[in-house]
């Protein structure tokens, strides 16, 4: 399977958790199940214009969910935490003001 850099980078993860660790220049995004850490720093670099120094992956297991006597799975997915050197940034709010 031939993947494209938009097809493996599907979200950037927003959260408090990862928005402390912007200040330390890693990045969190959701990826593709089947890409590897080769895969996603490419990926990266040529979507950001940016040098990955490392990637972490890991695999987020679906919480289980009830919906009245219904039970099932939140879907699982691939996390990826994206380490830049430093003077680099990733920008995901460009233009907005706060």
């Amino acid at each position: 399977m031939n993947l494209t850099a938009h097809d493996i980078i599907i979200r950037p993860i927003i959260t408090e958790k990862s928005s402390s660790l912007m200040e330390l220049n890693k990045y969190t995004f959701e990826v593709h199940r089947s890409a590897n850490k080769i895969q996603i720093r490419k990926a990266i670099e040529e979507i950001f214009k940016v040098k990955a120094l490392s990637v972490n992956t890991m695999n987020v297991k679906g919480k289980p969910k009830r919906m009245g006597m219904n039970r099932g799975y939140a879907r699982s997915w691939k996390k990826a935490i994206v380490s830049l050197p430093e003077g680099q940034r990733i920008e995901f709010f460009e233009g907005a003001s706060v």
